[in-house]
């Protein structure tokens, strides 16, 4: 599983990734050490449940993938069939680079 983040963490832009499973506990984490593990599994659990909540209240599917932008970076959050792939990158990272490289990651986790 690390290995997995460590290879995705290679993508130009991206500064660390995590899986976290739905109730916000770290399954796995590469990140920088700047970044608090437990508070990004924590808000990376919240965002989904909250959008899901709301996506159910729209009478819309739950979203596959999630992309939250902000002015310091961008922060990707995926369904990985075991927990929630989290990337956190750079404000002008490669968006297109990064969802295929989560599509690829989440290939392995799955696969593993």
């Amino acid at each position: 599983m690390y290995n997995v983040l460590s290879d995705l963490n290679k993508t130009s832009g991206i500064k660390g990734s995590m899986l976290v499973g739905s109730d916000g506990i770290i399954i796995a984490a590469d990140l920088d050490t700047q970044l608090e593990d437990e508070t990004v599994g924590a808000m990376s659990a919240s965002i989904v449940s909250s959008v899901g909540k709301a996506m159910e209240r729209l009478k819309s599917s739950i979203p596959g993938q999630i992309t939250v932008e902000a002015e310091q970076g961008k922060l990707f959050l995926a369904d990985a069939g075991v927990g929630i792939l989290t990337v956190i990158a750079d404000a002008e990272v490669n968006i297109g680079l990064v969802r295929l490289e989560m599509k690829n990651a989440i290939s392995r986790i799955i696969g593993q």
